[in-house]
């Protein structure tokens, strides 16, 4: 998909058409932390009946991945306690994104093994949607100003073609939106990591 392509007004237009019908539509938001998260749900949760689904295998240390979980549980609940948002977690599984990754452990930040990552953690959470009769998929990975939406898109529409389930257009950093989600953070107390989750990442830092 194009560079170009304004993928958060293509998201409006189709929120837009769904809000034209009846009733509130399964979303299923994958979240890789509760900061990138808060906007993300921020913006959805008028339209949606969310599921914040966390399953981010590149965090290979346990007690990361679980704080990370935990955060963005206890967020939910501060939050949406009383609202239509719940949260799912995955199981740990690292070996995962180690076998995912394998070769490319030395290529630089934003190349391919992070085009891989975005699509290892966006299958599992497109597969698990359309087992459990959801009407949509989405990522929160297109609020990082380090992120490609494009890519990210790109991949969201192959895997809701190839599993039969829409994709929801996605680039949660326009209109401030990464600024949002730094003083949602800043107002809840929200754990900020330093890295993306993956170990060759932390080597960056």
């Amino acid at each position: 998909m194009s560079e170009n392509n304004n993928y958060y007004m293509m998201m409006e237009r189709q929120i837009e058409e769904l809000s034209k019908e009846s009733c509130n539509k399964r979303l299923l938001l994958h979240c890789c932390c509760a900061p990138c998260s808060s906007h993300c749900l921020e913006i959805l949760h008028k339209y949606f009946d969310i599921t914040a689904y966390f399953y981010n295998p590149n965090i290979t240390d346990y007690e990361e991945y679980m704080k990370r979980y935990n955060e963005l549980f206890r967020f939910v609940e501060s939050v949406y306690k009383d609202s239509t948002v719940d949260t799912k977690l995955e199981e740990h599984d690292s070996d995962a994104f180690l076998n995912m990754a394998r070769g490319m452990e030395n290529l630089p930040e934003r190349g391919a093994r992070c085009y891989e990552c975005y699509k290892l953690r966006m299958e599992k959470s497109a597969v698990y949607a359309v087992k459990n009769n959801y009407d949509l998929f989405t990522t929160t990975l297109s609020i990082s100003p380090h992120k490609n939406a494009a890519w990210i898109n790109q991949i969201g529409i192959e895997l809701g073609k190839k599993y039969g389930i829409t994709y929801l257009f996605s680039d949660f950093k326009k209109k401030n939106g990464y600024k949002r989600s730094i003083e949602l953070s800043k107002e809840y107390s929200l754990y900020r990591q330093d890295f993306c989750g993956c170990e060759f990442s932390r080597k960056k830092y």
